[in-house]
């Protein structure tokens, strides 16, 4: 089976996204609610597709600005429904919402998403699992599992000889550092 590390380099989607963002520690909230956002409309599609559609998901949800999100109600909900530009599935759309909704609630407990993450790492990959189902919406092993080693909370983005693994490395992962 081939690796990400083998079909990503030079293509005009995988590649950048490889190369500059896959497993490099995230930061920044509304950064990680985008990789959030498209792990969960990932679900059954391939990770092209959503990559594709990544511009028209940053419009549809306002630069990923979780406090305009939180808020969203069934005007906006409809507005994403007819938006052909992104994947319009009901339970998707409507956990995008709740899930905002849910990181605001992080935000004011935590100070930040990424500080809630930061307090709960590490854990192993069952234990994210299921932190995340009881936390999200429509979050399961796969969602989680992509959305936390995208991130650098776990290993496994890439492989030990990928040349993007040492400048990983160099960024200091969250699991480097367990």
């Amino acid at each position: 089976m081939a690796h990400y590390c083998d079909l990503a380099p030079g293509h005009p989607f995988h590649g950048p996204y490889h190369d500059h963002e896959y497993g490099f520690p995230v930061d920044n909230d509304s950064d990680l609610f985008q990789r959030l956002v498209l792990e969960i409309n990932q679900a059954g599609l391939s990770w092209l597709t959503v990559l594709k559609k990544r511009e028209a998901f940053r419009a549809a949800f306002e630069g990923f600005q979780i406090d305009r999100v939180a808020a969203y109600g069934e005007a906006e909900c409809a507005r994403l429904l007819a938006d052909a530009g992104i994947i319009r599935n009901r339970l998707k759309v409507a956990a995008v919402i709740h899930n905002a909704g849910v990181i605001r609630e992080l935000q004011a407990e935590h100070g930040s998403f990424g500080h809630w993450l930061e307090h709960h790492h590490p854990l192993s990959h069952a234990d994210w699992i299921a932190l995340f189902k009881q936390t999200f919406r429509f979050t399961g092993p796969e969602i989680t599992g992509e959305f936390l080693m995208s991130t650098g909370y776990l290993p496994g983005a890439h492989r030990d000889d990928c040349p993007v693994q040492a400048r990983i490395l160099a960024a200091v992962p969250a699991w480097a550092r367990s």
